[in-house]
């Protein structure tokens, strides 16, 4: 058995050492994960997010590739001519054959860019393209950092849910026992034990359900954290205070300039800008050096075509310059400031977008916040009629009827107080990503 793990482990290591999918695939979750081990795996797992990283790479590529037109360009060309019947020359009044049958030659040629307006904007659009793309990878990890928070408290409120319409089964299960018992002595008829029995029925089908939607919830933190559906998850909950956490200040204002959007636009309208210079260098010429060294051979017989070469070499200057494209470069101008202008039109929508949204949900999280606290005392006093009923039932004072509607609203209260719980955290996390306050390191 020690034999088969060792081979085992070394397996895994040469597969860790060959690819990088191997390494992600081989990374796992320790049991009981708390959620800022869950946030961390999601930063580094997700599949957005893997994605953005990518791109980040692939634009890394895109930049390398833009930028080597500065470096000199070394090219090699080769030919082979046959000459069928060769062209002549009218000369003292006869019609003389120029050149040979066969001919080839091969040319190394080197170019140098002086000016060259896309690769102006090659170069001066670098930074920018490395920086869009990581504000792309940012907003995904944002994204990340919401969903699983949310997904981890939903999976909380469940476990608590299920732990409480278990401990209402085990009250109704006694109380089942109890009246049933009454029944047996002839102190009730069977309605108080019919009835005990129809809670408790329906009490197990709620317990059936929530665990149902459980597993659903599980799986839905298995697809955000890129998880096999067949991967254990467990989560620990010991050290999870929500109500600690619930708390926010919303007095402060919002700064839209905090927002990842507003930071991509900005990006992008610098982007734009560029462009619009650049279609501006187009007045300029494309300016280039160059030197070729070429092997040239002649020769009427095929087979001693490569004996003897004569060889050329130039070296010169290229100038490219359109002086007219049927206006081409004041439109394309004319353009990219239009669009300049409209992404300034999507910087002040987002500033309204984002204020409507802060203002949407700083008043959701007050409105919850308030419904948190109802709930809460709503527990407390449910708690102390259900005692006070469930006394007097066993004394006789009360009926059944009254002690089963004090179940009720108890076990009512607690739920809402659960999904007032989870609402409150939910908003405060709307909250947080509206004003560009998630963090993501």
């Amino acid at each position: 058995m020690k034999f088969n793990k060792i081979v085992y482990s070394l397996a895994t290591l040469s597969l860790l050492s060959n690819t990088g999918f191997a390494q992600q695939q081989s990374e796992n979750l320790p049991p009981n994960a708390t959620l800022q081990q869950l946030i961390d795996y999601a930063l580094r797992n997700k599949i957005s997010v893997k994605q953005a990283e990518l791109d980040e790479s692939i634009g890394e590529k895109d930049i390398d590739i833009s930028l080597s037109g500065w470096y000199p360009q070394l090219g090699l060309t080769g030919n082979y001519n046959h000459n069928v019947k060769l062209p002549t020359m009218f000369f003292n009044g006869a019609n003389i054959p120029m050149g040979t049958k066969n001919s080839s030659a091969l040319t190394l040629q080197a170019d140098q860019q002086i000016l060259n307006p896309a690769l102006m904007q090659a170069k001066k659009g670098a930074d920018l393209l490395r920086l869009s793309n990581k504000q792309n990878t940012e907003s995904q990890k944002i994204d990340a950092v919401v969903d699983v928070s949310k997904a981890y408290y939903d999976i909380l409120t469940s476990e608590e849910q299920i732990k409480i319409v278990q401990e209402n089964i085990a009250r109704l299960q006694k109380q089942y026992n109890d009246a049933h018992s009454r029944y047996d002595v002839g102190v009730v008829d069977k309605t108080d034990y019919k009835r005990a029995q129809i809670a408790l029925a329906n009490a197990r089908a709620d317990e059936k359900r929530t665990v149902e939607l459980r597993k659903y919830k599980y799986d839905y933190l298995k697809q955000l954290l890129a998880l096999d559906k067949g991967q254990n998850l467990t989560l620990s909950f010991n050290n999870t205070n929500m109500e600690g956490q619930v708390l926010l200040d919303t007095t402060a204002g919002i700064n839209v300039t905090n927002r990842i959007e507003f930071q991509q636009l900005q990006t992008s309208k610098k982007i734009q800008e560029l462009n619009t210079q650049y279609y501006k260098w187009t007045y300029l010429p494309n300016i280039s050096v160059f030197y070729n060294y070429a092997f040239n051979y002649r020769n009427n017989s095929f087979g001693k075509l490569y004996n003897d070469n004569i060889p050329s070499s130039v070296a010169g200057l290229n100038l490219s310059l359109p002086i007219f494209q049927g206006f081409k470069r004041k439109h394309q101008i004319n353009k990219s400031k239009l669009q300049e202008e409209r992404i300034d039109w999507d910087i002040r929508n987002l500033e309204n977008t984002v204020n409507t949204e802060y203002s949407m949900a700083r008043a959701t999280y007050n409105a919850n916040l308030n419904d948190w606290k109802t709930a809460q005392e709503n527990v407390v006093l449910s708690k102390e009629v259900y005692e006070t009923i469930k006394l007097q039932y066993d004394e006789g004072i009360k009926t059944y009827l009254d002690l089963m509607t004090a179940e009720t609203d108890l076990k009512t209260t607690q739920l809402n107080y659960l999904n007032a719980l989870y609402a409150l955290l939910s908003s405060k996390l709307d909250v947080q990503k509206a004003i560009g306050a998630i963090q993501t390191n």
